[in-house]
Order: structure tokens, then sequence, then C-alpha cells
């Protein structure tokens, strides 16, 4: 998802060059990220009639116009046996996949709740744009392979908003745990990460995969490497922090609205 460049395949190259863009396609995974937007936005859930989902997945999609752009927010809904948000990278992909295939976004932006590092400068409330993305819980102690797992990738980049907005920028490192084993802490540094989240590398996989553009907007809810148990932090600071999202995917969308990706 690197901008593109002359050894990037065609249909990327031709879509940087395009017009203006029109379709967003917004990734969020918790039902708690997703409502401030879906109210900012003035989105409406698509009923059954209108889903474009295969029957029986729990995916979810709010759809409406905002200042010349469509936009469609998408988050994987409720696990049907447990009745808790559908996190992880797991669901993220299929969600970004099916999305993709059938909405033909011109931009994703992954926007979603994230552990920070204070020995990174990261504070509560602070949001990042994502400048790469790999994945800390997929070892695979075999040559190459290792470097599959690890999956780091720059995302693509985009200087004039980060310039128009003064949004801080860093890396970001994905597992399908909350908490940090020694393992994971270990591959968090390797891969020099600000942050960390749940899906984040997974649809920035999949994006990659079908040459999407996609962004990646994080605000920190807890401070993995600080005092408190990472789970009372996050659920303590989650609403807080969920309105400094919503604020942040607010003035990017804002941003992006009449412009082409190339002017990002």
């Amino acid at each position: 998802m690197a901008p593109p460049s002359s050894d990037q395949p065609a249909d990327a190259a031709e879509a940087a060059g395009a017009g203006a863009i029109s379709k967003v396609l917004v990734v969020v995974a918790m039902q708690t990220e997703a409502l401030p937007l879906v109210t900012k936005f003035q989105l409406v859930e698509a009923t059954t009639e209108e889903s474009i989902f295969p029957k029986g997945a729990p995916w979810t999609r709010f759809h409406g116009d905002y200042k010349g752009l469509h936009i469609d927010l998408v988050w994987p809904g409720k696990d049907p046996l447990l009745g808790v948000d559908s996190i992880g990278t797991v669901s993220a992909a299929l969600v970004t996949y099916a999305s993709i295939q059938l909405l033909k976004p011109d931009l994703i932006i992954n926007a979603g709740t994230a552990g920070g590092f204070k020995a990174r400068g990261a504070g509560i409330g602070d949001v990042y744009l994502a400048s790469d993305v790999a994945f800390h819980d997929r070892r695979i102690p075999i040559p190459v392979f290792d470097s599959y797992g690890i999956g780091a990738r720059k995302t693509f980049a985009t200087p004039n908003i980060v310039k128009g907005l003064n949004l801080k920028v860093g890396k970001l490192s994905t597992g399908d745990s909350l908490d940090m084993s020694p393992h994971d802490e270990s591959a968090i540094l390797s891969n020099d990460a600000t942050v960390k989240d749940m899906e984040g590398a997974a649809v920035a996989y999949v994006a990659e995969m079908f040459s999407t553009p996609a962004i990646f907007v994080k605000a920190v809810t807890d401070i993995v490497d600080g005092e408190k148990p990472t789970a009372e932090e996050f659920l303590q600071n989650l609403i807080s922090v969920t309105m400094a999202l919503d604020q942040a995917v607010t003035e990017v969308v804002d941003f992006i609205s009449g412009k082409c990706i190339s002017d990002l």
C-alpha cells in the first residue's frame, strides 16, 4: 500500500491518478466505535432486504452521503453465540474482503482504539495515523516464513493529511490478544510500534491484495507499558477516547472530501 510509483501494478497507479474520491469504506471493530460515527455522518443501517453480505454473516453496514462522499461503515457485528463484538483479525479480514468485493471503495479508513506505549510518547486520548503495520503474534521460525508471519508493510502515505491535520504518526502492531505476553512484547519492540491493536494489519493485508488504498486512524485507550491492568484501563477510557476518535475521523473525512487519492 505504498504510494503509487512506476513499479506498482497498473491498476493501483490508475486509481491514484483518477478523479475525486467518491466512495469511502470505514472499517471498525466494535459497536462502541461505530455508533458515534454513524451519528456524525448521519448514516442509516442497511435493512435485511438491503444486505449485501452472505446469509448468516453477522456483519453490519451503515451507509449514507456526506459532503460529496458516499460512506459505507462496516463492523463485524456480534458473535452469534456469545453476543460480544466480533473483534480480532479473522473477523476484520473477512468483513474487509467482502466489503471491497461488493462496494468497490476508493479508499478504506480503518478506525479504532488501540493500546499505546508511553516509551514511544503515547498518551491516553492521543490519535495516531499509522505509517506502517505488522503482526506481533504470528511466530513462524522458518526462513522467509518468519517475514511472512510478521507481514510488515507500509500503509498508504498521506503526507498532506498528516500536515493539514497535525496528526501524530507511528507504527502499528496487530495481534489477537488484548494483553501482551513476553513473546508479543519482544515482537512489538522489533516492530518498533507506538500503538497496538487487534485488526489493523489484517485490514492492510486484504486492502493491499486488492490494490485499495487504506489508512489507519487509532486512538489510545490504554498504556500498554503503564501501571494499570490493560483490560481495566481500556474499559475505563473506551467511551471518552471514542469521542477523540470520532473527532479525528471526521476531520480526516472532511479533508478527503473533494480530493483525489494523490492529494492525500
